[in-house]
């Protein structure tokens, strides 16, 4: 196995320098596809821009599915048409599940959590875990977790930078902020990474490497890559082990703390996630760490995804940040449950950030059986699936000519009845972006509640200016969530 990766290292180098694509420029021109390794020079020389060659990729061809061809036979198919979304995610949901080569890719972080399982498991985590999204639940946590990481840290941090004329990274900041409120909620725990200090927590460095590593792995030309250096327990890899290791082993500390809390009847029971985990019965101690880890995961890193580009866009727009503001402070004498609930147009503003921006570009199924898709595209079994919320929030014949536009008011409507605005029906599997159909994200309202409540808690109060170079814009990057590359710097002002 060696040898032959050996081989391909070399050979692919010389391949590129004989057959370099001559330009990245041209984006309505099919990627050239060569025998034996199929589109990789094209993917080469767009290594650093993969999600916006592949969005261009769908865009420009008539069925808005593109097969990308890997080396060694490889294909993969990659689609924006909805058509084809609805039916991998509902009619053939049975037959598009997540699969061997996404199970095995994150098995070292999520292990048999509910985002890296199929079938009767993902089924019985599901369910479990659906008590947690109940109104009772959402109202403490935004009244209770949220809000008072808003008053008592996020709000006095960016007033201070307003008094001081302090540069923040927002993208860091809000990454803390999610930590803190998600590590409250899953484990009843504080790990306090929104502070004054802005401290490098172990956990949250540990799970920040994690996630980069294993992206990484769907990028290298092939598994055998990655699973050679983990052999060889080697770079990053070996990283991986000891970040996981580290992630762990806390989890299990703080699982065993509950344990022993659950077992201590005089004292005051927690609420938190893995409380509730515990106290019905299920103390496996993987288990119950694999569940915890996944709900992190998509805590932390989608929702402040969402509000980094959100607040670049609402500066870049200041018509649509005056409206929210409107919104906001007619809402500032209801409840804070309430108020977040009702704030119809920065939910719309917030639908609109994500169509352009998604948290997570691209999601992969994998085929289970021989099949065609509505659009023709004949599938084999264990061929890869991957629908592209990217790419279908840019294209024309799904929003019109102004798809480049950041305009809340496509999401909404007049109620005839009230003469009021309130949310438009989008079809999802043409906005796929908390996935659709069975596997529908179960925290999506729990995400629209956080982030209305920061967005309420932070321009009522302050202004958000970046602190970028006239006329540049800031770099999608993709891995299994999007980032914005080299951090989001802004500046504060008090509104007047």
């Amino acid at each position: 196995m060696l040898q032959t990766l050996l081989l391909i290292s070399l050979l692919l180098p010389l391949l590129f320098i004989f057959f370099k694509p001559k330009s990245k420029s041209n984006t309505n021109s099919p990627p050239k596809s060569y025998p034996l390794i199929g589109h990789y020079l094209s993917v080469y020389t767009n290594r650093h821009r993969l999600i916006h060659w592949t969005s261009d990729a769908v865009r420009n061809s008539p069925t808005s599915t593109f097969l990308l061809r890997r080396p060694f036979g490889q294909t993969r198919v990659i689609t924006s048409n909805p058509a084809v979304v609805q039916y991998i995610l509902k009619t053939k949901f049975s037959s598009y599940q997540k699969g061997d080569i996404f199970r095995t890719t994150l098995f070292d972080l999520l292990g048999d959590g509910i985002f890296n399982v199929d079938g009767d498991a993902w089924k019985f985590q599901r369910q479990l875990s659906s008590h947690e999204f109940n109104t009772k639940s959402l109202k403490h946590f935004v009244e209770k977790v949220v809000d008072a990481e808003l008053n008592e840290r996020l709000i006095p941090m960016l007033t201070n930078a307003t008094v001081n004329n302090t540069v923040l990274d927002l993208q860091d900041i809000l990454q803390r902020f999610t930590f803190d409120n998600v590590c409250k909620i899953a484990f009843g725990y504080d790990p306090e990474n929104l502070t004054p200090s802005l401290p490098q927590a172990k956990f949250a460095c540990a799970f920040e490497d994690a996630v980069r590593i294993c992206s990484e792995r769907f990028r290298t030309i092939t598994p055998l890559v990655w699973k050679l250096k983990s052999l060889l327990n080697m770079g990053s890899e070996k990283r991986l082990k000891q970040a996981v290791l580290e992630i762990r082993e806390f989890a299990n500390k703080i699982a065993s703390e509950k344990r022993q809390e659950r077992d201590n009847k005089s004292s005051i029971q927690s609420v938190d996630l893995l409380s509730r985990f515990l106290s019905s019965g299920h103390s496996d101690e993987k288990f119950v760490t694999d569940m915890v880890i996944s709900f992190i995961l998509a805590g932390r890193d989608s929702t402040s995804a969402a509000l980094t580009w959100f607040f670049w866009l609402v500066f870049k727009n200041p018509e649509v940040e005056s409206e929210i503001v409107k919104e906001v402070n007619e809402k500032s004498d209801s409840p804070v449950f309430d108020e977040v609930k009702e704030m119809v147009y920065t939910h719309a503003a917030l639908c609109e950030s994500m169509r352009l921006y998604p948290p997570v570009p691209v999601d992969t199924k994998a085929a289970s059986e021989d099949d065609v898709l509505p659009d023709g595209t004949v599938v084999k079994k264990g061929m890869m699936i991957s629908y592209h919320p990217y790419a279908m929030g840019r294209l024309e014949k799904l929003w019109g000519k102004d798809w480049m536009e950041f305009r809340p008011e496509r999401w909404l409507e007049k109620d005839e009845t009230t003469d009021n605005l309130r949310l438009k029906t989008i079809d999802p599997y043409m906005y796929p972006v908390f996935q659709a159909g069975p596997r529908i994200c179960l925290g999506k309202d729990m995400a629209f509640l956080q982030m209305k409540r920061v967005v309420a808690g932070v321009l009522r109060q302050f202004k958000v200016v970046p602190v970028v170079d006239e006329g540049s814009e800031p770099v999608f990057v993709a891995a299994l969530t999007s980032k914005m590359k080299g951090g989001f710097l802004v500046k504060f002002k008090e509104r007047k």
